[in-house]
């Protein structure tokens, strides 16, 4: 397997492009080598521009549930093309995808559409001050909530003290209403209500799919919603990665939790850019033009993206994948423990639903700080030999695997040869 057009782009790349690509994480920086250029894809399968061809375990970071050019959303969005590509202006399709997305969701009568999974949660932070009228949002360390400055942050000396700007161009003012707690850990949120009495709510992925997927345990979610209900402070379901993921709808419901405000993206644009935020009545009814809570977008709601969100969430009702996902994860995690044991190599493999991946530690993962005991080296000899055996994974320790409905039994036994390989290769060094 060669990879010289790839390369040949991105030296190309560097010269207009900010390291030769537009998200950070597609550079290859922590398994090193150069990026991937993909061609086209299909199915369960994308091919670069070398022609090598893989089994595909990001589908765009979870968008492509149904695989690549699935043909119904293609006769949808080709429909919608040839009626126009945008118009600053309401459409039925909106209204069609917004019913479609409340009635997945208990709890939630409005939605809010946006452009993106960041645009969702920046909105729903601010509608959160807006319903409370309190200024202080609590996050996770380990969650990725996009990339807006006031949830780049990194913990601070403490669990119960303000956070710190987790990248360059943040000002600390920025971050001054943000704080962090630890993900599992009930008692690292309830310092912060101890000290602070303008705490609008918290902000957490269900499962957290940003430092590997992680697992809210004994209960946390539960807890932590009874506990912010007596304080008179929001949940904000971050469900842009796992919603319509793991059940027809969220998580938190699997959990056994409601949230107050959920944000949304990913599967429901159907690979398109997309994003939204919704709650019940009295909270949405804060947003204009029906409250004070401004928020706009002259591509929101855009018809071609309301076409593939309309059109992957039809078929996914009618292929109810959630059990096929199940078995296959349960058979990738199986084909993964069983290689770290026949080459005594460490590992643990966490899965929900339709995301997965494996951390190579002996340390069952929690919380972030237990997911960075993971041997990152490990990880780049084993990405990159699961690409050279046709297996396409983000490129990071800290990256939730995606599995789409497409996956056949062939590619399966591609996978399993690639991990045995991949062991084998680590093992070696």
């Amino acid at each position: 397997m060669n990879f010289k057009k790839s390369q040949k782009l991105y030296d190309k790349g560097l010269v207009n492009l900010v390291g030769a690509v537009n998200s950070p994480v597609r550079a290859f920086s922590s398994v090193g080598g150069n990026p991937l250029f993909i061609k086209r894809g299909r199915g369960s399968q994308i091919i670069d521009v070398d022609n090598n061809k893989y089994v595909d375990l990001v589908l765009s970071y979870g968008p492509m549930i149904l695989g690549h050019r699935h043909k119904k959303v293609q006769k949808a969005v080709h429909k919608a093309l040839k009626n126009g590509y945008s118009f600053g202006a309401s459409t039925e399709n909106e209204i069609t995808l917004a019913k479609i997305v409340c009635d997945a969701f208990p709890g939630m009568d409005k939605v809010r559409f946006v452009n993106s999974g960041t645009e969702a949660v920046l909105s729903g932070i601010r509608l959160a001050r807006s319903f409370t009228g309190k200024d202080k949002i609590i996050k996770f360390s380990g969650c990725y909530h996009g990339h807006q400055d006031a949830l780049l942050v990194a913990a601070g000396s403490g669990l119960a003290t303000l956070s710190l700007p987790g990248s360059k161009g943040v000002p600390e003012g920025a971050v001054k209403n943000t704080l962090i707690a630890k993900y599992n850990d009930l008692d690292s949120v309830k310092k912060h209500f101890e000290e602070y009495d303008d705490i609008a709510g918290v902000i957490i992925e269900p499962i957290g799919g940003n430092m590997g997927v992680v697992i809210p345990q004994n209960n946390f979610l539960k807890e932590l919603k009874d506990y912010l209900l007596s304080k008179g402070a929001l949940l904000i379901a971050d469900e842009v990665m796992t919603g319509f993921r793991s059940k027809f709808g969220g998580a938190q419901e699997l959990l056994g939790v409601e949230a107050d405000i959920t944000c949304l993206g990913k599967v429901i644009g159907g690979g398109f850019p997309v994003g939204a935020y919704g709650a019940r009545n009295e909270i949405m009814e804060q947003v204009a033009p029906l409250g004070g809570m401004y928020q706009a977008g002259t591509l929101s709601g855009n018809p071609i993206a309301m076409a593939g969100g309309i059109s992957t969430l039809k078929e996914l009702k009618k292929q109810n994948p959630y059990e096929k996902f199940d078995a296959v994860g349960d058979r990738l995690s199986s084909m993964l423990l069983g290689a770290g044991k026949k080459y005594n190599i460490d590992v643990t493999v966490n899965r929900f639903g339709s995301m997965m991946n494996p951390f190579f530690t002996n340390v069952h993962v929690t919380n972030f700080e237990e997911a960075q005991t993971s041997d990152t080296n490990r990880f780049a000899i084993f990405f990159w030999e699961m690409i050279k055996n046709g297996v396409f994974l983000p490129p990071s320790q800290f990256e939730a695997w995606f599995l789409s409905s497409a996956i056949s039994e062939k590619d399966m036994l591609i996978i399993e040869k690639a991990i045995e390989k991949s062991f084998q290769k680590i093992q070696e060094q």
